[in-house]
């Protein structure tokens, strides 16, 4: 059986300001640095963050680092580019393309 998910459009890009409605980390905004549209998870700055122990190898020195690990695109709502706050995300189509815009102000998302 075909996998769907890579039908599925989601509301959220790379680049995108972001906040956080559930979880432990309820409250932060960031950036969007990755989709993995297989899983429907997104990468946040400074979200969801976890320590990892490395081993030294030739080309990084050892050591403990901090990795941004994927949260739920269900767990995250965009940021209204005019007023700031969070927003829903509508489609329409504009000319001969379909584009995002927020709902609470009808602003296009770039």
């Amino acid at each position: 059986m075909a996998n769907k998910s890579s039908n599925i459009k989601l509301k959220i890009r790379k680049g995108d300001k972001v906040k956080v409605i559930a979880g432990s980390y309820k409250g932060t905004e960031g950036e969007v640095l990755q989709v993995l549209r297989e899983k429907n998870r997104a990468i946040v700055e400074n979200v969801n963050i976890a320590k990892k122990h490395a081993k030294p190898t030739n080309e990084r020195a050892g050591g403990i680092r901090e990795i941004n690990n994927p949260i739920h695109i269900s767990n995250l709502m965009l940021i209204d580019p005019k007023s700031g706050v969070a927003t829903r995300v509508g489609r329409k189509v504009q000319g001969d393309k379909i584009v995002r815009y927020a709902k609470n102000s009808g602003e296009i998302i770039k």
